[in-house]
């Protein structure tokens, strides 16, 4: 770099003075960006009449004001249109309908279901292991008496084996049961009420497997057995 070069670096004029109104610019500059007492410390060490190199390459406060205020603001979304770009995902345009959530819901309606009624007074009364043989006579009887009809042959199809559905309800004690097996008699609903033998006491109501929509309105005020 040559001689004149390095003075026009440092600014000062070719008569070797320095040009003391843009100087102090650069230091009122300086001054701004390094409001700390570093300032002091840094143009100490520079020569006298001579201003600092850094200084004299950066640009001045008039020049940066423009250039500051086309800085763009970027606006955050108000959380309202998050949610509604949130909305317009694939997993929201993937949800079902409500047809296919009325459809399912019919079908659960219509599975082929067996009611199960227990007593509550025998079970608190008999040992739990011969309350629950009650409800197997009851159920393996209410089967077999209607192994001809639709619904028990698809109730024990191959592939409903392992997927059955019952319902074990309870009811207070032997005349809630008695009047329960009338209304079923009355409505033509498929039942057994298993009779006891040789006590010859009504201990419980299974229906045969029938549709679920069908019947399930007449132990709808039940209690699941506990």
């Amino acid at each position: 770099m040559s001689e004149s070069e390095d003075m026009a670096y440092l600014g000062v004029g070719p008569d070797g003075t320095a040009a003391s109104k843009e100087r102090k610019e650069k230091k009122e500059l300086l001054a701004k960006l390094i409001p700390s007492g570093k300032l002091a410390a840094m143009l100490s060490l520079l020569p006298l009449g001579l201003p600092s190199p850094i200084a004299s390459t950066l640009p001045s406060a008039a020049s940066l004001l423009p250039g500051l205020a086309r800085i763009p603001i970027l606006r955050i979304p108000p959380r309202a249109s998050m949610s509604a770009a949130a909305a317009s995902t694939p997993e929201a345009a993937t949800s079902p309908s409500p047809a296919v959530g009325e459809e399912a819901r019919k079908e659960a309606e219509d599975v082929v279901v067996q009611y199960v009624v227990l007593r509550r007074d025998l079970a608190d009364a008999w040992p739990m292991g011969s309350v629950v043989a009650q409800g197997c006579h009851a159920a393996v009887a209410a089967v077999w008496a209607h192994r001809d009809h639709p619904d028990t042959a698809a109730y024990c199809a191959p592939d409903n084996l392992d997927r059955m559905h019952k319902v074990t309800l309870e009811v207070k004690g032997e005349t809630q049961l008695k009047n329960l097996a009338e209304k079923l008699e009355a409505a033509g609903v498929r039942h057994k009420l298993w009779i006891e033998q040789p006590e010859n006491i009504p201990t419980c109501i299974a229906t045969a497997p029938c549709p679920k929509s069908q019947v399930a309105s007449f132990f709808r005020k039940l209690k699941l057995c506990k």
